[in-house]
């Protein structure tokens, strides 16, 4: 008997070994280790809209504070608008900043991320449950969709007001990081959604970019708009990779380190396919670019590379037990890291491409999207569906409601109201005999 308890003891004590080494040895690199690299062209936005969400930080922008290596490399006179805390009433979304790159033809509306001593952004971080919030046939951050739909009620009709006095050859281009990435990504579904509120701006024209990612969306939304979010993730960043909800993350009394230690060693316990299976699961949202500047027992950092991908499973669900997990969130080495690597690839390549390269590397991400949204349906992902990737129609239909207060027609014209946001953003629902919200599509699906 005691030489079966010894046995067991020793079976125990290697498998609890075997399972740390693993866990303590998993790097983040090895999350895009099979990923294609990046094109310069593709990475190109990438610091750039770092330095506008910097920029949100600054009182002056001619005299910043806190400029990254190379300055901020922006227009001061193309800052439209910049709105602090203290004009935010009752703390509805962290500060943000409007801008109109010239020089890139773009019209960037950033977001700032999470300000640990600021009440109002954990009210925003805080409001949520699990499964509470259904959208567009998944499910979202609550407090997020919130904090987007104010959002776009207040600045929605400044947005247009550039965008047609600029010109349809512009952009349109949400940014935010951490708290501010999943507002911008919400943002940028509900517009892509209802384009004809903003002059019938082609889908091609509309961008966002989150900026080490909460993660504000279940996959089937994180995969059906990977062409038009891009996630941008430096190395260990413990954001995107952590499944636990954001509100438990930073309401915790436990240290970080911990939790994430607690929640990686609950995750090990959880099979792949329960956890696709789970409808009410958020992740990353889009298209995901993955910085890579460390290795597996290797001292310092590395030229840094940048692989892409619209992975489907094993969408960065591993947690990185290192020293550099916290670090890699900051905007600032992000900024630093992905600069690096534009210049890297910059070195490269020729000076211009050819065109046909150009034209053939665009159809390889349209083709991308579409593996992606296959895999999607292959895997059972719960309401994943395959769509086409170019200008579809939007779920709620090209033309606005007759009567609508502040609707904008397709071809550009305002009424003297505003556009209400969150009308629109119901317009996706409807109730069913017993009260609750249900997805219109899915009700049109019953009555058949």
């Amino acid at each position: 008997m005691a030489a079966a308890l010894c046995g067991l003891e020793c079976v125990l004590c290697l498998g609890c070994s075997r399972w740390a080494w693993k866990r303590f040895a998993y790097v983040g690199a090895y999350d895009s280790e099979a990923w294609p690299q990046a094109t310069a062209e593709e990475l190109e936005p990438a610091p750039r809209v770092c330095r506008v969400v910097l920029a949100i930080y600054e009182d002056d922008l001619a005299n910043p504070n806190y400029a990254p290596a190379g300055g901020y490399r922006m227009d001061s006179s193309g800052v439209v608008k910049r709105v602090p805390y203290d004009e935010i009433p009752h703390g509805r979304c962290p500060p943000y900043l409007i801008y109109v790159d010239r020089e890139h033809k773009e019209v960037v509306l950033a977001v700032r991320g999470l300000n640990l001593v600021r009440e109002s952004d954990y009210k925003v971080l805080l409001d949520n449950r699990l499964g509470q919030q259904m959208f567009d046939g998944g499910f979202v951050h609550h407090g997020l969709l919130r904090a987007a739909t104010w959002l776009l009620n207040r600045e929605s009709d400044t947005l247009l007001d550039l965008w047609l006095e600029l010109g349809s050859e512009y952009k349109l281009v949400f940014a935010g990081h951490s708290l501010g990435s999943g507002i911008a990504a919400l943002m940028t579904i509900i517009v892509v959604n209802h384009r004809d509120q903003f002059g019938g701006i082609p889908r091609s024209q509309i961008r966002c970019y989150a900026i080490a990612p909460a993660r504000c969306m279940s996959l089937n939304l994180a995969v059906k708009y990977a062409d038009v979010i891009n996630s941008v993730i430096l190395q260990d960043d413990f954001l995107p990779r952590t499944p636990t909800p954001l509100e438990h993350i930073f309401g915790s009394i436990f240290c970080l380190p911990c939790l994430l230690c607690l929640v990686c060693m609950r995750d090990t316990f959880i099979p792949e396919k329960r956890k696709l299976k789970d409808p009410r699961r958020l992740y990353v949202p889009g298209r995901i670019y993955h910085i890579v500047e460390r290795k597996f027992c290797r001292c310092g950092r590395y030229p840094p590379e940048v692989r892409t991908a619209i992975p489907v499973d094993g969408r960065f669900e591993h947690i990185v037990l290192s020293c550099s997990t916290t670090s890699d969130h900051a905007i600032v080495w992000i900024e630093r890291e992905a600069q690096k690597a534009l210049d890297l690839l910059k070195d490269m390549v020729p000076k211009t491409a050819p065109p046909e390269q150009k034209m053939s590397r665009n159809l390889s991400l349209e083709q991308e999207h579409k593996n992606a949204l296959e895999r999607a349906v292959t895997l059972d992902i719960p309401h994943a569906v395959v769509a086409a990737t170019g200008d579809h129609s939007e779920v709620t239909g090209a033309a606005p409601s007759q009567g609508q207060e502040g609707t904008t027609s397709s071809n550009g014209s305002k009424s003297s109201g505003r556009t209400k946001w969150d009308e629109l953003v119901d317009k996706l629902f409807t109730r069913n005999e017993s009260g609750n919200l249900v997805l219109k599509k899915d009700m049109n699906t019953a009555d058949g």
